[in-house]
């Protein structure tokens, strides 16, 4: 016979821990990858991914 693993489900606070922050509109958003230059805008553009939930932004400077 193998081992029996038990399977417990994860707490409320674990299930949703450092997404509530970004629910709330509090992101941690850190810059990815090189600059881009936007030939439309003429300007340099950011791309930014929040390190807790994943979600993106791009921002023109």
């Amino acid at each position: 016979m193998g081992d029996l693993v038990k399977f417990k489900r994860p707490r409320p606070a674990e299930k949703h821990r450092g997404n509530t922050l970004c629910k709330s509109g509090f992101h941690k958003w850190l810059a990815d990858g090189a600059r881009r230059f936007d030939v439309k805008q003429g300007k340099l553009v950011s791309l930014y991914r929040c390190a807790r939930c994943g979600a993106t932004k791009t921002e023109a400077r």
